[in-house]
């Protein structure tokens, strides 16, 4: 497996599969609207040369948030390598902080966040309701028929 900095060649398949995992590549956490996420910056996961998944993220004021996490092919580590570069790119740039948030559905990526190091530092309780208001589209009902209602805030110790 190779993870390697995203160029403008991946920006297609970034935009398809942001789109497929979470209905279009404008994303909403924490109230914060992330339009075209498929343009920001970040590293692809690749399996045999094939892309397998992504990380995105959005600098702020010397801090970085993991705006995308997605793979595509599951169990073979790419999830974990992916947060593990962006951890060492965290730790390069000198950013004090490297949070993410993900929804109460997500569980098996709240177990990798958990396994690989990450602190659960918030729990938002209706956030989703709220996002909806942004984003109309997000369903009901999430990952394993779980209701979608509520975001989880990760947080890496730099």
């Amino acid at each position: 497996m190779e993870v390697r900095p995203v160029t403008e060649d991946d920006r297609e398949w970034a935009a398809e599969t942001i789109t497929s995992a979470f209905a279009s590549t404008r994303l909403i956490s924490r109230g914060r609207t992330h339009d075209d996420a498929h343009l920001l910056d970040g590293y692809i996961v690749c399996n045999d040369g094939r892309p397998i998944g992504l990380a995105l993220w959005r600098e702020i004021e010397g801090d970085a948030e993991l705006v995308v996490i997605v793979t595509t092919y599951r169990g073979v580590g790419a999830g974990t390598a992916l947060l593990e570069a962006v951890v060492e790119h965290a730790r390069k740039e000198g950013w004090s902080r490297l949070w993410l948030t993900t929804t109460n559905d997500n569980t098996d990526a709240i177990r990798m966040y958990q396994r690989d190091g990450w602190e659960w530092v918030g729990f938002h309780r209706g956030a989703v309701d709220d996002a909806r208001k942004l984003k109309p589209e997000l369903p009901e009902t999430g990952n394993h028929g779980i209701p979608l209602k509520h975001e989880i805030e990760f947080e890496y110790p730099l």
